[in-house]
């Protein structure tokens, strides 16, 4: 085996190893666009693990500032021990990945060490496009796309996602003393910080939790959008992922305020189903993935 292809092996055990929801519709890229994939999810991953499981705050931030590091020493020709950021630097080169998506993600996943809340939706913008618009951005240069549109397309999956990653998490994030929910909304609602930190979820919860997934929907209706501007290889992994996070987002809105207390559990064969049926779409307008 040779020293690349170990290097892409071991971004394929990461994968596997993280169960994500991503795991299956990559297995839909041909070979190289899988690699190329595969290896951007594993440096997501890598950039997450850091300050997930850091001891402490300090050994966080040292930990993602000897990253960043690594990642740019990588990125400017210096061999790196790292097989990941070797797979990395090979992915961006061979489908000229802009660098600075990969910035985004590590400057954005520094955010969560240095706020806990955000007081505006655009602000709360901000964080997503860095951890989940700049990962879309970058993987459809790997997949491939026919127009420049594809750019805000993407970037609003990435909201999408990344919203409704936010909607099912909130006790978790509750439990790290993270509020994601802008406190702008919450004002709007009349709900306040300390009833959710306390699990008093009044009624008006119920037009925080519409206003939300009202929002989200939106994102997800421009996102489909994509369909149309994808190659073709990169179309189907895009509605597999689609149909994954669609799932996930009807179970969500399902839930009701529930979300305020409970962690979001779809059924996994649900959500899968709703994967297969996004990709029998055929050659429909982008409309069909949201209707």
């Amino acid at each position: 085996m040779s020293s690349l292809t170990a290097d892409h092996a071991a971004c394929a055990a990461l994968l596997r190893q993280s169960g994500s929801n991503f795991a299956l519709p990559i297995r839909l890229l041909p070979e190289a666009k899988r690699r190329g994939t595969t290896a951007l999810y594993a440096f997501c991953r890598m950039a997450d693990d850091i300050v997930d499981d850091a001891a402490d705050e300090a050994s966080a931030r040292r930990g993602l500032d000897a990253f960043a590091t690594q990642v740019e020493a990588a990125l400017a020709g210096e061999a790196s021990p790292e097989p990941v950021l070797r797979a990395l630097v090979d992915t961006t080169r061979r489908f000229a990945v802009p660098v600075e998506y990969l910035r985004d993600v590590i400057a954005g996943v520094r955010m969560d060490l240095d706020q806990a809340s955000y007081g505006t939706f655009p602000e709360l913008e901000e964080y997503c496009r860095r951890v989940a618009s700049a990962v879309g951005l970058a993987a459809i240069h790997i997949w491939g796309f026919r127009s420049p549109a594809a750019l805000e397309a993407g970037h609003q999956c990435g909201l999408a996602f990344q919203l409704t990653n936010i909607l099912r998490d909130i006790p978790e994030d509750l439990g790290r003393g993270r509020i994601y929910l802008p406190r702008a909304d919450l004002d709007a609602c009349g709900c306040t910080a300390a009833d959710l930190q306390a699990g008093r979820i009044g009624p008006e919860f119920g037009r925080l939790a519409d206003l939300q997934a009202d929002r989200t929907a939106a994102c997800y209706h421009r996102a489909a959008a994509l369909d149309d501007l994808l190659s073709t290889d990169g179309r189907m992994v895009f509605r597999a992922m689609f149909g994954v996070y669609r799932s996930l987002f009807a179970a969500v809105r399902r839930a009701g305020t529930a979300i305020f207390t409970t962690r979001v559990r779809p059924v996994r064969s649900r959500v899968m189903a709703s994967a297969a049926a996004t990709l029998c779409l055929g050659p429909r307008p982008a409309r069909w993935l949201w209707s």
